[in-house]
């Protein structure tokens, strides 16, 4: 390639004389022949070619002098432009479709300042970032994450043409810290349900219905308009709202005044009239907010009505909830219910029970009704324990006893070798996911159902075939107590059976004296004519001297300040249950409205929380993470000692307290 240049180069130099010399040469030649015509033909020629090679040369010279100043200023535009990408004033990574991080510019490697953000994952620096989401490429479909102190609205571009074994994608952070404001005019959807009418109505005089209606709607309508909100009525107790979000925080600040002006309407009726309110907000569009206002809605109810559920993506806030359940008397769900789990039983190769760690009676005793009503439709069933059955002991022990129940109690351990494709688990008097006794048997087996009394969690189980949570109900003893009376024609239980059913029943209504109603005693009656005896249910739950001696110290710690007092259980107390007794105990001590129990079990603190005013014990501690009713709840808090498991629980009482939650 360097003697072609070379000889193009001297061919180059030489053309311009070699050519010339020729012509001339054969113009003179010609002229000698005396053929002056051909001469003066071949001069022509000679002085045509000339001018056209001087204009050639003279146009190549001009392209070669603009290329040559085009050039510089291409590569300048180039460097240019890489240069702006690089040092945008908004963060700009190029990652792969794992989310790995290919390149950045120097805004993004900010959020780095001490490392190499290339290489790493995306996820690790823009935490909780849907990366499925982002590779829709779709602007609308925007995220909006916070990092270190700024909040940026996130989306993604495909760079298209690459020619790589895999999609690149562009993704840009436009910080939009100074714009929150903005988001107030975004708009969240909330769903407003009359939970109680039909009860309501009923229990008021008929003269006096019609005006009620109209009381409630008026309040109801006034009250959209309060917030300028678009109401629609969608069925005879239930609206839907559109809502700018800048009023939901107003009455968030106001803790929703609704609840207590529906309260207050006295139209003759005997029942408070009380709202459920679930509100969606925080989505990518108003389809999304109505999905998660319907979740949000369906946990107010679940959890017994009067109050707010405020479902923001991941994050639920609850706000009321002080009324007591209004008992249903109807028993159509509980039948429905019964022939449900009756099919599903015939449809399983064996049965498996479970409930909660800790187990007490009514979590036991349910357990027991329904492993009865299962070997009476002749499928194997067994019941799973733990370690910790301090609670149960002595029922525990009759039941070992007796060569009937022989095989039916597995641990946690064989209960995985139970499991098989048909294998049905029942859970009982939970539906927690973090307070089931072992959640792997939980995630393991496909077919789940749950039965339980307690408001619903958010943290609810998932993927259950048939879910029966009725919170109006006593206790889920009283539950299963209903529904193997459907599920047989002539339910046989033993004497042993009805006990435990029944020891359920007296634990969580404390001796039929809260949340008895009338299912309550029908179930209990029902029990008794089984052959349950009362003397041997109250045997179940007598506390020998040394227990009782504890119970006395524990409530002689009790510090009390407005009806409400707070008992921390000595050290060598070693049964969790021993906390809740002593806090029943309190409760009956006149001028205590309220109160709660802490005791240090293996390194946790459980608290054990009783209310018999308007204070809900359940919304106080489920801001540490327990959960339970409105007279009766507990929680456990690990990593803590009793000093600062106190403090945390005396702030959660002091917000609810302050805010009426």
């Amino acid at each position: 390639m360097e003697w072609k240049d070379l000889i193009e180069k001297r061919l180059k130099v030489i053309r311009p004389i070699i050519i010339p010399v020729l012509f001339a040469g054969a113009c003179i030649g010609f002229y000698y022949i005396k053929s002056a015509i051909l001469g003066s033909i071949l001069l022509c020629i000679f002085l045509l070619f000339s001018v056209s090679e001087h204009l050639l040369n003279r146009e190549e010279e001009q392209e070669e002098s603009i290329e040559g100043e085009i050039k510089p200023i291409k590569v300048d535009i180039n460097e240019n432009i890489n240069n702006n990408i690089f040092n945008l004033i908004f963060p700009v990574a190029i990652i792969k479709e794992t989310g790995e991080i290919f390149w950045s510019n120097k805004e993004f490697g900010k959020f780095l300042p001490d490392e190499d953000p290339n290489g790493l994952n995306i996820v690790s620096i823009a935490r909780g970032l849907n990366i499925s989401r982002l590779l829709a490429c779709d602007r609308d479909l925007h995220q909006k994450i916070k990092i270190v102190d700024s909040l940026y609205r996130v989306y993604a571009s495909k760079i298209e043409g690459y020619e790589l074994n895999e999609d690149l994608y562009i993704v840009y952070f436009n910080d939009i810290s100074n714009f929150k404001n903005i988001d107030n005019t975004k708009e969240s959807i909330m769903l407003i349900e009359v939970d109680n009418l039909s009860e309501v109505l009923e229990n008021t005089l008929e003269i006096d219905r019609p005006m009620l209606v109209a009381e409630v709607e008026k309040n109801i309508n006034s009250y959209a308009q309060k917030l300028k909100a678009m109401i629609t009525k969608y069925d005879s107790n239930k609206y839907v709202l559109s809502v700018q979000d800048k009023y939901i925080d107003e009455e968030i600040n106001n803790k929703f005044s609704i609840l207590k002006e529906i309260s207050e309407i006295d139209r003759g009726n005997k029942f408070e009239v009380t709202l459920s309110i679930g509100i969606g907000r925080g989505g990518t569009c108003p389809l999304e907010n109505n999905i998660f206002a319907t979740t949000a809605k369906e946990l107010a109810l679940g959890r017994g009505g009067d109050q707010v559920a405020i479902k923001n993506n991941d994050k639920i806030k609850f706000f009321g909830g002080n009324t007591r359940e209004i008992e249903k008397r109807t028993r159509v769900r509980a039948r429905v219910i019964s022939h449900s789990l009756k099919e599903l039983i015939y449809e399983s190769s064996n049965v498996l029970i479970i409930g909660h760690k800790n187990p007490d009676m009514d979590c036991f005793g349910s357990s027991i009704g329904i492993a009865s009503v299962v070997k009476q439709l002749g499928k194997p069933c067994n019941i799973i324990l733990g370690k910790d059955i301090s609670a149960i002991e002595y029922f525990l022990g009759k039941l070992k006893e007796d060569s009937g129940y022989d095989n039916l109690f597995i641990s946690v351990e064989e209960a995985y070798e139970q499991i098989a494709e048909k294998t049905l688990l029942i859970i009982v008097d939970v539906h927690n996911s973090s307070y089931i006794l072992d959640r792997g048997i939980v995630d393991k087996v496909q077919r789940k159902i749950i039965i339980d009394h307690h408001r619903r969690s958010p943290d609810t189980v998932e993927g259950a075939i048939l879910s029966y949570i009725e919170v109006y109900a006593s206790s889920t003893s009283e539950m299963v107590t209903e529904v193997i009376q459907y599920m047989v024609q002539k339910p046989n239980l033993t004497r042993l059976e009805a006990e435990g059913l029944l020891a359920g029943i007296f634990m969580d209504t404390k001796g039929f004296s809260f949340k008895a109603g009338v299912r309550t005693f029908d179930a209990a009656s029902f029990l008794r004519a089984s052959g349950a005896d009362t003397i041997e249910v109250k045997k179940m739950f007598m506390d020998n001297l040394e227990d009782y001696l504890i119970i006395a110290e524990t409530i002689k710690t009790a510090e009390v300040e407005d009806k409400l007092a707070i008992a921390v259980a000595p050290d060598g107390l070693k049964k969790p249950f021993m906390a809740a007794r002593a806090a029943d105990e309190l409760l009956n001590i006149s001028d205590i409205n309220v109160c709660f129990v802490l005791v240090n079990i293996n390194g946790d603190i459980v608290i054990s929380g009783r209310s018999i005013g308007e204070i809900n014990v359940q919304v106080i501690l489920e801001e540490l993470g327990g959960g339970g009713h409105m007279n009766m709840a507990g929680a456990q808090l690990s990593n803590t000692t009793i000093d600062e498991a106190k403090n945390k629980l005396k702030e959660s009482i002091e917000k609810h307290l302050k805010v009426g939650e």
